[in-house]
Protein backbone atom coordinates (compact mmCIF):
# COMPACT_ATOMS: atom_id res chain seq x y z
CA UNK A 1 0.00 0.00 0.00
CA UNK A 2 0.94 3.91 -0.15
CA UNK A 3 2.14 5.65 2.75
CA UNK A 4 3.07 9.15 3.25
CA UNK A 5 5.27 9.95 5.75
CA UNK A 6 5.94 13.30 7.15
CA UNK A 7 9.15 14.42 9.15
CA UNK A 8 10.67 17.56 10.56
CA UNK A 9 8.30 19.18 13.00
CA UNK A 10 8.74 20.17 16.24
CA UNK A 11 9.12 23.24 18.97
CA UNK A 12 10.58 26.81 17.44
CA UNK A 13 10.64 30.28 18.60
CA UNK A 14 8.94 33.38 16.44
CA UNK A 15 10.77 34.17 13.57
CA UNK A 16 12.45 30.51 13.30
CA UNK A 17 12.52 27.99 10.89
CA UNK A 18 11.45 24.95 10.10
CA UNK A 19 11.47 22.32 7.24
CA UNK A 20 9.34 19.85 6.71
CA UNK A 21 9.42 16.67 4.74
CA UNK A 22 6.92 14.16 3.48
CA UNK A 23 8.09 11.01 1.36
CA UNK A 24 5.56 8.60 -0.42
CA UNK A 25 6.33 4.94 -0.98
CA UNK A 26 4.71 1.98 -2.15
CA UNK A 27 2.95 0.84 -5.49
CA UNK A 28 3.41 4.16 -7.13
CA UNK A 29 3.05 4.70 -10.97
CA UNK A 30 3.06 8.59 -10.79
CA UNK A 31 2.31 11.46 -8.08
CA UNK A 32 0.53 14.46 -9.67
CA UNK A 33 0.11 17.25 -7.36
CA UNK A 34 1.46 17.21 -3.92
CA UNK A 35 0.58 19.75 -0.73
CA UNK A 36 1.01 20.99 2.93
CA UNK A 37 -2.31 21.19 4.95
CA UNK A 38 -2.44 22.64 8.62
CA UNK A 39 -5.35 22.37 10.97
CA UNK A 40 -5.05 24.23 13.97
CA UNK A 41 -7.45 23.17 17.34
CA UNK A 42 -10.82 23.91 17.06
CA UNK A 43 -10.43 25.08 13.07
CA UNK A 44 -11.16 23.37 9.95
CA UNK A 45 -7.96 22.03 8.10
CA UNK A 46 -6.67 24.69 5.60
CA UNK A 47 -4.58 24.31 2.29
CA UNK A 48 -1.15 26.19 3.29
CA UNK A 49 0.85 25.28 -0.07
CA UNK A 50 0.99 22.85 -2.92
CA UNK A 51 2.91 21.77 -5.97
CA UNK A 52 2.18 20.08 -9.00
CA UNK A 53 4.47 17.38 -11.16
CA UNK A 54 5.98 20.22 -13.27
CA UNK A 55 6.72 22.82 -10.31
CA UNK A 56 3.86 24.71 -10.13
CA UNK A 57 3.06 26.35 -6.95
CA UNK A 58 -0.02 27.80 -5.13
CA UNK A 59 0.11 29.16 -1.61
CA UNK A 60 -1.90 30.34 1.23
CA UNK A 61 -1.71 34.19 1.59
CA UNK A 62 -1.19 33.97 5.18
CA UNK A 63 2.12 32.12 4.10
CA UNK A 64 3.29 34.32 0.98
CA UNK A 65 6.70 35.64 1.59
CA UNK A 66 7.54 33.19 4.30
CA UNK A 67 6.96 29.29 3.05
CA UNK A 68 8.69 27.69 -0.12
CA UNK A 69 7.29 24.16 -1.33
CA UNK A 70 9.50 22.28 -3.33
CA UNK A 71 9.84 18.58 -4.21
CA UNK A 72 11.93 16.19 -5.73
CA UNK A 73 10.57 13.84 -8.24
CA UNK A 74 12.93 11.24 -8.47
CA UNK A 75 12.60 10.90 -4.11
CA UNK A 76 8.58 10.80 -4.03
CA UNK A 77 9.06 13.77 -1.51
CA UNK A 78 7.97 17.06 -0.75
CA UNK A 79 9.26 19.70 1.62
CA UNK A 80 7.80 22.65 3.47
CA UNK A 81 10.39 25.47 4.27
CA UNK A 82 8.77 27.67 6.70
CA UNK A 83 10.68 31.20 7.50
CA UNK A 84 9.54 33.60 9.78
CA UNK A 85 7.44 31.14 11.86
CA UNK A 86 4.34 32.73 14.10
CA UNK A 87 2.15 31.62 16.71
CA UNK A 88 -0.68 31.81 14.66
CA UNK A 89 1.19 28.87 12.20
CA UNK A 90 1.04 26.33 15.18
CA UNK A 91 -0.96 23.33 13.99
CA UNK A 92 -0.54 20.15 12.59
CA UNK A 93 0.75 20.27 9.33
CA UNK A 94 -0.79 17.33 7.04
CA UNK A 95 1.12 16.12 3.68
CA UNK A 96 -1.72 15.30 0.71
CA UNK A 97 -0.54 13.59 -2.42
CA UNK A 98 -2.66 12.70 -5.95
CA UNK A 99 -1.36 10.02 -7.43
CA UNK A 100 -1.61 6.80 -9.33
CA UNK A 101 -0.88 3.67 -8.32
CA UNK A 102 -2.15 0.18 -7.25
CA UNK A 103 -4.87 -0.30 -5.22
CA UNK A 104 -6.39 -3.82 -4.44
CA UNK A 105 -4.15 -5.43 -6.87
CA UNK A 106 -5.68 -2.68 -9.24
CA UNK A 107 -4.29 0.43 -11.11
CA UNK A 108 -6.09 3.78 -9.95
CA UNK A 109 -5.96 7.21 -9.20
CA UNK A 110 -6.09 8.50 -5.61
CA UNK A 111 -5.35 10.95 -2.88
CA UNK A 112 -3.33 9.75 0.33
CA UNK A 113 -2.79 11.88 3.42
CA UNK A 114 -0.12 11.62 5.83
CA UNK A 115 -0.26 11.34 9.65
CA UNK A 116 0.57 14.70 10.69
CA UNK A 117 3.64 16.46 12.23
CA UNK A 118 3.05 18.87 15.12
CA UNK A 119 4.56 22.50 14.41
CA UNK A 120 4.07 24.58 17.52
CA UNK A 121 5.70 28.13 16.79
CA UNK A 122 6.34 29.96 20.95
CA UNK A 123 6.19 33.64 21.14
Amino acid sequence: QVQLVESGGGLVQAGGSLRLSCAASGSIFSINAMGWYRQAPGKQRELVAAITSGGSTNYADSVKGRFTISRDNAKNTVYLQMNSLKPEDTAVYYCNASMRGVVAGTPADFGSWGQGTQVTVSS
